[in-house]
């Protein structure tokens, strides 16, 4: 029996995680964009972005609060998970939002999120030591990921993009 290298396994579950995806989860996920980036950002579009980002990802994290009490993504810390999750909707929403913006398209966000929800727990899966809190794509290692890709969005945003959506109110762009 020959034996795999670790790299084979983890091309083999990227590549699942990126099937289910564009797929499956994105039919799951497109439920909850249709709400979050579809109605609520149509009701804050009188709004500037960053407040949308914040009311949007704030509403969002509180309702995964059900979920995260139960155990579903901090199973060992239950009780600050569902802080952790708020701060982690907080910090994904802009990203989230613009791209629903740039492709005026609430589909791209349920792909996005889809394949998020799929590849997450990949990082567990090769990290030693830590916990729940701190490892993982809805840890602190996480949090600190998507403040850089928050951050690499506004500088394009700003220095690169033909139209500025950070500091402006959605309806310029998104109605």
């Amino acid at each position: 029996m020959s034996q795999f290298s670790p790299l084979v396994y983890l091309a083999i579950q990227v590549v699942s995680a990126l099937a289910a995806g564009y797929t499956i989860n994105a039919l799951f996920a497109f439920g909850e964009e249709a709400g979050w980036r579809g109605y609520l950002l149509k009701a804050l579009e009188n709004k500037k972005f960053l407040s949308v980002s914040l009311i949007t990802g704030t509403v969002w994290g509180l309702w995964h609060f059900p979920l995260i009490l139960l155990g579903h993504n901090y199973p060992q810390h239950p009780i600050p998970g569902v802080g952790m999750m708020i701060v982690w909707c907080i910090l994904l929403s802009p990203v989230m939002t613009y791209i629903v913006i740039k492709s005026k398209s609430v589909i791209s966000a349920a792909i996005f999120h889809g394949t998020l929800n799929a590849i997450g727990g990949l990082s567990r899966l090769y990290l030693v030591g830590g916990n729940d809190l701190t490892n993982g794509i809805a840890g602190i290692a996480g949090f600190i990921a998507l403040l850089l890709i928050t951050i690499a969005f506004f500088l394009y945003d700003k220095y690169a993009s033909k139209e500025n959506i950070f500091t402006t109110v959605i309806e310029e762009h998104y109605s």
